[in-house]
């Protein structure tokens, strides 16, 4: 694997100043939603770089954004977290792995990076500023693969691809993190029909109105709201559609974006509010998309790791994530 760090030109260095100040003007909570945050920092700052390069070999899977202009991807290889500035594009490990996955990723309004952990069964939180790792969790169930999270305002909560539960991790006051088995297992129940041995519940966000959540089954297509307290999951009126090979999800308002992985392809949703229906809008697409798996947003821009699944793994294999506009 290689690694590559940077130094700032003086021009780069007073763009990031820039940036990095009207984030700092921004009213409080304006993070609070996926994107929301950013809009006001990035829009129009079209000199981002529209291709970031990711180290050959590293497998990338998820990618999240902070308030910040970075974005922090995982490795399906080694779980290392590699960040990069999105205004030069230049990058560096930030984060070692444990040697198992790190796949989904969330970065909290407090700065903190939420991991789902894949085949490792578990998942870990780490100081999006330091590195730091802050707490870890086991879930402890066989077969497992702990695909991806979304963090509200009281829990993060993770998909197993190969269980049928949710995993609560409940937060306590001023966001305080419980102990390594301070977690919760949600059944998942209702529509819900988990298929043995396929890709089950893979990405997963809120409801516009915070109320729910959502998450794509990938294996049928069908998305789901998910009652939080009680894990009964209702499908989701699309008129008739299915969204196959739906991975990483995303809600900026009452627009869903469902990233369909090997399609090559993104499903703009428009939700009600309950998210309890909504319809397929739009589908963008990108030659430069190589089986993106992942989305998240920055400003008036979207940016998805390729995973190139398609392609054999070598320790030389080329990846990287493109950035498109928000629609």
């Amino acid at each position: 694997m290689t690694h590559r760090r940077h130094r700032l030109t003086i021009a780069q260095a007073l763009l990031l100043g820039a940036v990095a100040a009207i984030v700092v003007a921004m009213p409080a909570g304006a993070a609070s939603n996926a994107g929301a945050g950013q809009s006001h920092a990035a829009r129009g700052l079209d000199v981002f770089p529209t291709e970031l390069a990711l180290p050959d070999g590293f497998l990338p899977e998820g990618i999240a954004v902070g308030a910040q202009p970075y974005a922090y991807f995982g490795s399906r290889a080694d779980g290392d977290i590699y960040r990069v500035s999105l205004v030069t594009g230049e990058g560096s490990t930030f984060s070692e792995g444990p040697g198992t996955p790190s796949l989904g990723m969330k970065v909290d309004p407090r700065g903190r990076l939420f991991v789902a952990g894949g085949s490792g069964g578990n998942a870990r939180v780490i100081d999006a500023s330091t590195g730091e790792q802050l707490g870890s969790y086991a879930f402890g169930n066989t077969p497992t693969f702990v695909n991806d999270v979304v963090v509200t305002r009281d829990a993060a909560w993770f998909t197993d691809s190969q269980q049928a539960f949710l995993y609560k991790v409940p937060l306590g006051l001023a966001g305080r993190l419980p102990g390594p088995t301070g977690f919760v297992e949600v059944p998942l129940g209702g529509d819900y029909d988990h298929v043995t041995g396929a890709t089950n519940a893979n990405g997963i966000a809120q409801t516009p109105d915070e109320r729910a959540l959502l998450i794509i089954q990938s294996a049928t297509g069908l998305l789901f709201r998910v009652d939080p307290a009680t894990g009964d999951a209702t499908e989701v009126d699309l008129g008739g559609a299915a969204l196959p090979n739906g991975d990483g999800l995303l809600v900026s308002g009452r627009t869903l974006l469902v990233v369909q992985n090997r399609l090559n392809q993104v499903a703009v949703v428009h939700l009600n509010r309950e998210g309890t229906a909504g319809e397929v809008v739009e589908t963008l697409t990108d030659p430069r998309f190589d089986v993106p798996t992942t989305v998240a947003a920055f400003g008036n821009r979207l940016y998805l790791p390729n995973a190139r699944f398609t392609t054999p793994p070598t320790p030389t294999t080329s990846y990287n994530a493109v950035s498109i506009p928000k629609p």
